[in-house]
């Protein structure tokens, strides 16, 4: 089974610069980047299966593409800020946005896609709604993995109920269980299934006791947490505003994926996203809320036919 490599970029911040990870699968040499950014509390290995799909897809198709899965910073194999106030979506999409011009500079990037889950996403908004972003290659494919510019009041409170409380488990199943807990609105999955997507989510605790058993805690810097609880719901709602103005502008041809059961992305939201802006092609799927994982069969088929369509040619 294919693996991917890891590897760092510098991006600078107000205390200097941070390293971020990311995790690189296919062709490092190959013209076409998908770029897959996660959610708040995850990583670049949530996007395992797809990457895996993508390349098979591609060696299938006699052609190749570098698939890039960054931990966002203060998450994964990333550094944490020393300024907590740095874990905001500008600054993630400037990290972005370094990340293109060093895999630009390796191998000139032809094709540029795009795939976003919820914060995720919200980053692809600024870096593809905005004409004066430096990018090598404007994005050719957006895909929105359960958000768009208005985002449920209610969600945030839902998900900041958990933001930052990590805790400590003696074993990854038993952080996996524990997880499970406040994701099961991800839709069903085998066992398998969540212990693999788990399994990064967690780090093993320094102990400077050697006979000390061996415990795990999640893998993001708890501080993360603050810029997200300092938010006020009319803040949020007045950022909505230049959300739309962003995705308005937005020309990539755009996939919109949205669980049926999602509290973060209402059906309103996501049809209005189809009939505005890049008008986004809407695909649900039944008995997920936020967000769909795109580990199923289902879900992988709709993403990896999007994207590479014009490979299969």
């Amino acid at each position: 089974m294919i693996q991917p490599t890891l590897h760092f970029v510098n991006c600078p911040d107000t205390a200097g610069s941070h390293r971020m990870a990311y995790w690189q699968w296919g062709d490092p040499a190959s013209a076409h980047v998908v770029l897959c950014v996660h959610g708040l509390t995850r990583q670049g290995r949530d996007f395992d299966a797809l990457a895996r799909a993508l390349c098979e897809r591609a060696s299938a198709a006699g052609s190749s593409l570098r698939v890039i899965c960054p931990d966002v910073v203060g998450r994964g194999q990333s550094d944490w800020l020393k300024d907590p106030a740095g874990y905001q979506i500008p600054a993630y999409a400037a990290d972005m946005l370094s990340l293109l011009a060093k895999l630009h500079a390796e191998a000139p990037i032809g094709l540029l896609d795009w795939v976003g889950t919820s914060m995720g996403g919200l980053i692809g908004l600024v870096v593809c709604g905005r004409a004066d972003v430096p990018l090598p290659q404007r994005v050719r494919k957006l895909v929105l993995n359960d958000v768009g510019p208005t985002v449920e009041w209610s969600a945030l409170q839902r998900i900041g109920a958990y933001l930052g409380k990590s805790g400590e488990f003696d074993s990854v199943q038993q952080a996996a269980d524990a997880m499970w807990a406040t994701s099961s609105s991800f839709g069903p999955h085998t066992p398998a299934q969540w212990l693999a997507l788990s399994t990064p989510m967690v780090r093993a605790v320094i102990n400077t006791d050697s006979s000390a058993p061996q415990r795990w805690t999640l893998h993001y810097d708890p501080a993360i947490a603050q810029p997200f609880s300092a938010a006020s719901e009319t803040a949020t709602q007045e950022g909505q505003a230049l959300l739309w103005h962003l995705y308005d502008q937005i020309s990539a041809d755009t996939l919109l994926l949205r669980g049926v059961e999602s509290d973060l992305l209402s059906a309103e939201t996501a049809k209005a996203m189809t009939e505005r802006g890049p008008r986004a092609r809407l695909v649900e799927f039944k008995g997920v809320g936020h967000a769909p994982t795109i580990t199923s069969a289902d879900q992988l088929a709709v993403v990896v036919d999007f994207l590479m369509a014009s490979h299969d040619q």
